[in-house]
Formats: C-alpha cells, sequence, structure tokens
C-alpha cells in the first residue's frame, strides 16, 4: 500500500485490500472512497469486502465508481460533495490513484490556483496534464474549439520576449508570431538600481506594452495557464487555447515576497524597501536622503536570483550618498548575504572589497532573510554556516533593503517544460529545449548555468532567432550561446566596476582594456551604464538591432 498525499484532508493510493485497514486506520484516516467499478480486475477485492471491514474499525465509507478515462463533470461534483461531508482525513483510491487525483483536480478547480493543483499532483507522482484545460475551465469539461494558431508563440513580453520577436522579425518579416502577456507596461529594470540610488527618475525606466510589440507581431493580452507540448498548445486563463508550430518561453522569474515572514505588509513603510520593484525604488531614495544615524541593511538571497549584483550596488550607491553628506561615520552598514561570496567571479572582488572598506560595511554570510517586523524595526536571520548547525538570529534596523527570494514562475515549475528545480530544461548552448525540439527558452526562467541578467538576454536573443530559423529550414542549429552575461557594479556615483563573464566565470569583456579596464572602477563605465544602455535597450535590443550581440556560430568539435 503506497499512500500519497495531496492534501492534509485528502491522501491517494492505488487498489487496497482488507487487510490494509487496521493500517489505514492507524495512519490517522477517518473515510475511505472507492473510485473503482468492482469487477475492473481479476484480482481485486470488491467494494463490499473493504466496506465490511472499514465498518468494523470504525471508519466511514464512500462508493463513486469511474470508469477508467471517463470522469464526468458530474463525477467531480460528487467527488467534492464527499470530501465536504465525510470526515477527514480521508484516503481515495483506484486502481492506481489516478483517477481519484482527477476527481480531487476538477473538484478543486475554481478553489485553489492551477499551480497549487498541479504541484500537489506532481509532488505525488501523478501527471495532470491531460485535465489542465478542464481544472482551467472551472473543473467543466471544454467547448471552445476556437483556437489561434501561429508560426512562432512567445510567451512574456519582457526584455527577453520583446527582442527574441524583433530578431524573429528582422529576419523573416513574414513570420506570424503572437507574443502572450497580461501587462500593460513594460520596465527597463536595470535602471531601478540607479531610481534607488536618486539618478534616474521611476519613470525614465517605464514605456506602455503596446508602444513596444514589433511590428506585425500579434500581442495576446492574458496570462498563460498551463502548455501542453505534445499537443503544441498552449493555454490560457479562462481556457483559451493557442496553438504553435515553435514556442519561446521566457516569462521572466518570480520574486516571491511571501517567503520572507512579515514582509509583505512592511514594504515600503518602516524603513524597508526594496529596488526589486518599480513603485519601492523611490522610497529606497528617500530613506537614504533622511539618514543620518543607524543601521542600514542590505540583504541577499540564496541564487538562483535576478542581476546577482543588484543587493550590493544599492548598498554602494547608498553609502556613497552617506560618504557624499559626511554622515557616513554614524551608519551601520551591514551586508546579509546567504550565500558564502562577495560575487561569483573571483577577479572582480578585489575592486569591490575596496568599497566595502570604503563605507565600513560589514559582509555577513550566510545570512539568510526570513521574518520581518517593521513597526518593531527588526529582522531575523537564519546563519546556515558550513558545519555548523543553524542558528536563528535577530537584527535591528533603521533602514533595510530587501532582495526577495526568487523561483520561476508557478505555471513554469509545475509543467512539463521545466527541470527537477523548477526551471526550463535547455541546451546551455542552443537554448532548446532538451525535450521538445520546437520548444527554446531564453531570459530568467530557464536553467542554463548563466547570470540572470537584461544583458544575457540580449546576446540570447539573436541566438534563438538564429537558431529557429534555421530548424525551419530543416537545419541543426548554427548559433551558440557562450553564457554571456554583465553586470555593471555601481560602487560610487560615477563609477562603475563593468564585470562580464560567461559559463564558469570566464571574464568576456566588450571593450579593450584602455578603454574600460573591467576588474576596476571606471567613469567610463559609469557613462555607458547611465547614458549608451537605457536607448540600446529601447531603440535597439527591443527593435531587433543587434548592436555587440552577434550570435556566435557553432563550432565543429
Amino acid at each position: 500500500m503506497d499512500i500519497k498525499t495531496l492534501t492534509a484532508g485528502l491522501s491517494v493510493s492505488a487498489q487496497i485490500v482488507p487487510a490494509d485497514i487496521l493500517a489505514i486506520k492507524a495512519a490517522g484516516f477517518r473515510a475511505i472512497i472507492c473510485n473503482r467499478p468492482d469487477g475492473e480486475g481479476a484480482d481485486q477485492a470488491t467494494f463490499e469486502e473493504i466496506a465490511t471491514e472499514a465498518k468494523k474499525a470504525g471508519l466511514e465509507v464512500a462508493y463513486l465508481p469511474i470508469v477508467s478515462g471517463k470522469v464526468t463533470d458530474n463525477d467531480a461534483a460528487d467527488f467534492d460533495k464527499m470530501l465536504n461531508e465525510l470526515p477527514g482525513p480521508a484516503l481515495a483510491y483506484c486502481r492506481t490513484g489516478t483517477r481519484s487525483t482527477t476527481l480531487w483536480c476538477l473538484a478543486q478547480a475554481g478553489q485553489r490556483s492551477l499551480a497549487d493543483i498541479l504541484a500537489a499532483t506532481k509532488a505525488a507522482g501523478y501527471d495532470m496534464g491531460g485535465v489542465v484545460r478542464r481544472i482551467v475551465n472551472g473543473g467543466k469539461t471544454p467547448t471552445d474549439t476556437g483556437d489561434a494558431s501561429y508560426d512562432i508563440v512567445i510567451i512574456g513580453a519582457g526584455a527577453a520576449g520583446i527582442a527574441a520577436a524583433a530578431s524573429l522579425k528582422s529576419r523573416q518579416p513574414d513570420l506570424e508570431i503572437a507574443i502572450i502577456d497580461p501587462a500593460d507596461v513594460h520596465y527597463y529594470q536595470p535602471g531601478w538600481t540607479m531610481v534607488g540610488g536618486g539618478i534616474f527618475n521611476a519613470q525614465q525606466t517605464s514605456r506602455t506594452m503596446g508602444s513596444l510589440i514589433p511590428r506585425g507581431v500579434q500581442w495576446v493580452k492574458a496570462a498563460v495557464a498551463a502548455f501542453e507540448p505534445e499537443n503544441n498548445a498552449v493555454i490560457l486563463e479562462g481556457c483559451r487555447v493557442v496553438k504553435y508550430k515553435r514556442l519561446i518561453v521566457c516569462p521572466g522569474i518570480k520574486l516571491d515576497w511571501n517567503k520572507i515572514e512579515g514582509l509583505v505588509h512592511t514594504l515600503g513603510q518602516n524603513g524597508v524597501t526594496s529596488n526589486y520593484r518599480y513603485d519601492l525604488a523611490p522610497y529606497t531614495w528617500e530613506l537614504v536622503e533622511a539618514m543620518k544615524q543607524g543601521r542600514a541593511i542590505f540583504t541577499q538571497p540564496p541564487m538562483p536570483i535576478k542581476c546577482a549584483g543588484a543587493p550590493q550596488k544599492a548598498m554602494y550607491l547608498s553609502g556613497d550618498a552617506w560618504h557624499r553628506r559626511g554622515v557616513l561615520k554614524n551608519i551601520d552598514i551591514q551586508f546579509n548575504n546567504a550565500g558564502g561570496v562577495l560575487f561569483g567571479v573571483k577577479d572582480y572582488v578585489p575592486a569591490l572589497m575596496e568599497y566595502v572598506k570604503k563605507y565600513d560595511a560589514s559582509l555577513n554570510f550566510f545570512h539568510n532573510l526570513v521574518a520581518v517586523d517593521g513597526p518593531a524595526k527588526k529582522a531575523w536571520f537564519d546563519v546556515t554556516k558550513p558545519d555548523t548547525p543553524v542558528e536563528r538570529i535577530e537584527m535591528e534596523f533603521d533602514m533595510m533593503h530587501v532582495c526577495p527570494p526568487q523561483t520561476a514562475p508557478d505555471f513554469i515549475r509545475v509543467s512539463a517544460l521545466a527541470d527537477a528545480a523548477g526551471w526550463v530544461d535547455v541546451d546551455q548552448a542552443t537554448l532548446r529545449h532538451k525535450t521538445y525540439d520546437n520548444i527554446w527558452s531564453l531570459g530568467d526562467v530557464m536553467n542554463a548555468p548563466n547570470a540572470k541578467t537584461m544583458a544575457a538576454a540580449r546576446i540570447q536573443a539573436p541566438v534563438v532567432a538564429e537558431n529557429i530559423i534555421a530548424d525551419m529550414q530543416g537545419e541543426s542549429p548554427v548559433a551558440q550561446y557562450n553564457g554571456y552575461g554583465s553586470c555593471p557594479l555601481t560602487v560610487e556615483r560615477g563609477k562603475i566596476v563593468l564585470a562580464e563573464f560567461g559559463y564558469g566565470g570566464v571574464m568576456l569583456p566588450s571593450f579593450p582594456k584602455a578603454i574600460i579596464d573591467g576588474t576596476k572602477p571606471s567613469r567610463a563605465a559609469w557613462f555607458l551604464k547611465e547614458k549608451i544602455l537605457p536607448p540600446l535597450y529601447w531603440k535597439g535590443m527591443l527593435k531587433g538591432r543587434e548592436w555587440l550581440a552577434k550570435p556566435k556560430e557553432i563550432t565543429a568539435k
């Protein structure tokens, strides 16, 4: 007997026998639901046999037989009613547990999110891809057959999605492309560090989405609920279906604010801020300007996160502002990093350490933020040093800049496209999916071991475009991605350490050392960040102009 838990109130299993009843009772169950018709298998105990033993043990029983592959809408409603009327927890069984799990999924539609339902079933070992459309449709069998169809469908209209669409259109203008994204506004997120440092206005970092969708590309303003890769279909919320010949997946990353207890309730007040949100970056600068003394904590969660340098960029620009105002000596700067190093590529660390010393910042490694009490100005960190028991410590603060934990979006993590960690599973060179050869991914959501930055997406988009065009022509991939990423570390107002690197931490500078030496702070790199990169983004990358982003050809082995 192999019992799989779906919720605290319901577990499922394969066929049970009367001899299992005492063990089921001992496990704490108070009711049993049979979803397998009698006589389906020669070795199958009848419901009456199970019910007799269950009643002797004081368990309630219910019979809702389902023919394999034929779960009706009424069946799901009856199952939901049973769950509400029977004492819990309950154990439902059939031949393998799949029918019982399917009934639960359809009964929960409308009560739980699709992502929560699929996460529970996936954890229990059941693939519910076949009923996704019904779950999205509130548990009812969909009747809509008006599917839209495109040559290429792109999930996500962020930097990666729009750049990929523009790169494809520049190569083959007659392609029928659709971008699926529910957002009205598009953000230049690398600019938020500068907003938090008082250099940019927040408004400089946003545009309306409609103004950026490439000409000739259809914008489907909707949220994705699930994928059916075996049917070349994307299921939208509301159960609309969009079909594709080739799919590009780039919806970005999920900022998991709720993972830190108390954080959501205090963001934007009580001295708690984050440059990872458009509406909060101005508050960062407001706090920095107002602060004259006290403790400022800057946090960094476990990897992976987008722009791994952003948490310390906030620290440096804040420290520089306090230094310029002459109040730095009265401010205790604490950098609490869940990881064990300041920056993942060692070549840039010496220059950064000079600024850590300049701002007299304390580096606290293996410190992961787990809870915040904004009104009390207190935060709690789990300290997980190697070979040492986890210790929870309390720190008071006057200002705290938080970088939230980050994961793949829910609808990606529970899909067939994801690897075990929840990221889209691609070949790190071609960015093609490892299982589905008409799917590609780029940007923050895929699992290649590169830095999750806008600069990475800028290089990836032409690679994906080249390889898709080659695939349409019946050819093998022609372009490869070398893991390039860039992190302009704003160590002070007017100077930047321009970190550029690829897979394995190999340095990949874009400029000769005489122009910009990335291992040292430079004004030229600041000029690049402040004056050159924003127009390069809006007028170049998002328009299919691949300045400094020509794809590298695959070299013969």
